[in-house]
């Protein structure tokens, strides 16, 4: 396994949401992982591993969906794992997953439009989580959205605009 493979975990949320497939639908559905679709475009120079853990609007992921995702990231012997999550618990997820000390270095990110929308921001948030895991060296959980990216343990989301920013601390 070489050091610059990468394990990209689907987890569902809106970079993965799509159009209803059904007649009458009128509900978004969590489709199959953007990432992979993205990654078909690439030429990547490293080996990419894919695995769906589940397909949840993060509202609904429940404490055995983190519980899955840490066995998953735990039992893979490669060491940078990208997880795609929804944003409204991303946080939750990180942390979670951050608090059992893995010596990995794990990167979430989502996207706050679906990866199918034009406009959306899914390809820059994958991009850059990429090029994260490929410059962090320090075993750890982080969170990278919108060009920032903070330790997991470091970052709250703004209540007005749902924008991810450095936790407050006060002293």
């Amino acid at each position: 396994m070489a050091d610059n493979d990468l394990l990209v975990i689907q987890t569902g949320g809106t970079i993965d949401k799509d159009y209803p497939k059904r007649k009458g639908g009128y509900a978004f559905e969590i489709g199959d992982s953007a990432v992979e679709k993205m990654a078909r475009t690439l030429t990547p120079r490293s080996s990419w591993t894919f695995r769906t853990v589940c397909r949840k609007d993060s509202q609904d992921i429940t404490q055995e969906d983190r519980e899955s995702m840490l066995q998953v990231c735990s039992d893979s012997p490669i060491r940078r794992i990208l997880i795609t999550h929804g944003t409204d618990t991303l946080i939750e997820s990180a942390q979670f997953i951050g608090s059992h000390r893995l010596e990995k270095v794990i990167v979430l990110t989502g996207a706050f439009l679906p990866h199918t929308f034009k406009g959306s921001d899914a390809e820059f948030n994958v991009g850059f989580a990429v090029g994260c895991l490929r410059c962090l060296t320090k075993p750890g959980v982080y969170v990278a959205m919108g060009s920032q990216v903070f330790d997991s343990n470091d970052v709250s989301r703004d209540d007005a605009s749902g924008v991810f920013v450095k936790k407050f601390v006060a002293s």
